[in-house]
């Protein structure tokens, strides 16, 4: 696990996303979860060294972050539209039933997903004292209606959660992208420009790789209109993940999987309608 501060780490060793704790005096607040039961132990283990695990933060719905939330027995929290969506799930996830390029489609079949719902829910904002650590949590939507950000003042620290991707495209299914580009515009503020800016899928983020996520940001609603001119919009859209993922330096062994990403989240999001171009 990295500390990129005292206080501040991510773990990046583990399936699906990146991890973050914030320690203070004793006490951790964690963000999002390993997928798996064994992964999950061995990360509180961890964590235990750390201090005692009081609070888990699910950013936003994405099954990669929050199917292992039902693993932590601890108060978790999260936004309204978060709680609805997973509220809205089959108490048993299999991962085949509908692949989105997600760590967690390898999930053959997982039982007892509702003992994971938030049981804290908030909107807009929550402060959470950490041992007399302010931490700030704010509705930041974009990836999904309920993504937030955790807010670490006294560190200049803010977890970003999949509003900034690098090496691979985010999933873009959830999304609403006007909403996601207002995000990033917040980003680019000069409140965070002494911040580390740590995403859930690449670690720091510079403001560079901020500006090439919304250029990319800007380019989703465009594909999806022109799917709906299209005879066959799936195979359209097979056509636009191609043009797409060339904004990525995607590795050789993540290709095929961040293309299917990109194709079930351009599909999802003509099925939702179509979005405002930004």
């Amino acid at each position: 696990m990295r500390e990129y501060l005292k206080g501040i780490y991510q773990e990046k060793d583990l399936p699906g996303v990146y991890l973050g704790v914030v320690a203070g005096d004793g006490e951790c607040l964690l963000i999002d979860t390993p997928l798996r039961l064994e992964e999950s132990r061995d990360w509180l283990g961890q964590v235990e060294h750390i201090g005692v695990p009081r609070y888990l933060v699910l950013l936003d719905s994405h099954p990669d972050r929050a199917l292992g939330a039902r693993h932590f027995d601890m108060a978790r929290i999260a936004h309204l539209a978060t709680a609805k969506a997973m509220t809205a799930w089959s108490d048993t996830y299999k991962g085949t039933s509908d692949p989105i390029g997600a760590e967690a489609d390898s999930v053959k079949r997982v039982t007892g997903i509702r003992r994971g719902l938030p049981d804290v829910i908030f909107r807009q904002e929550m402060m959470v004292e950490l041992a007399g650590r302010p931490v700030r949590l704010l509705e930041r939507p974009g990836p999904t209606s309920g993504s937030i950000w955790v807010d670490v003042p006294d560190k200049e620290t803010v977890y970003v959660g999949d509003a900034v991707t690098v090496n691979e495209p985010p999933y873009v299914g959830q999304a609403d992208i006007d909403e996601w580009l207002t995000s990033l515009d917040r980003l680019r503020q000069s409140q965070f420009e002494a911040y580390k800016i740590l995403s859930s899928r690449d670690g720091l983020v510079d403001r560079d790789q901020i500006n090439d996520m919304a250029r990319f940001l800007r380019k989703v609603p465009v594909r999806v209109e022109r799917m709906g001119e299209r005879a066959d919009p799936a195979g359209a859209a097979d056509t636009f993940a191609d043009e797409l993922i060339e904004d990525f330096k995607v590795s050789k062994s993540q290709f095929e999987v961040a293309r299917q990403r990109l194709r079930a989240g351009l599909i999802h999001l003509y099925r939702r309608g179509r979005p405002k171009s930004g």
